[in-house]
């Protein structure tokens, strides 16, 4: 069961990731946004994500009350 919830939390941080990215680029989608949460879900498993999500926190601080917030 472990290994489930390990291969959802991968699959669906990148899957935030992918549509962060897309959301740079369409105005209707909060790229940002989802992509903090991929990173979120991502640095569980991830050494470069937990990297790019404490880069992240220092350089905007936005960044890091959501974080805050969602790791609660």
């Amino acid at each position: 069961m472990a290994q489930i919830a390990r291969w959802a939390r991968i699959i669906g941080g990148f899957a935030l990731l992918v549509l962060g990215v897309i959301g740079l680029f369409l105005p209707f989608l909060q790229g940002i946004a989802f992509i903090v949460l991929g990173l979120l879900l991502l640095s569980r498993e991830y050494h470069w994500a937990r990297r790019l999500l404490d880069w992240a926190r220092r350089k905007w601080s936005a960044v890091r009350q959501a974080s805050a917030r969602a790791e609660k």
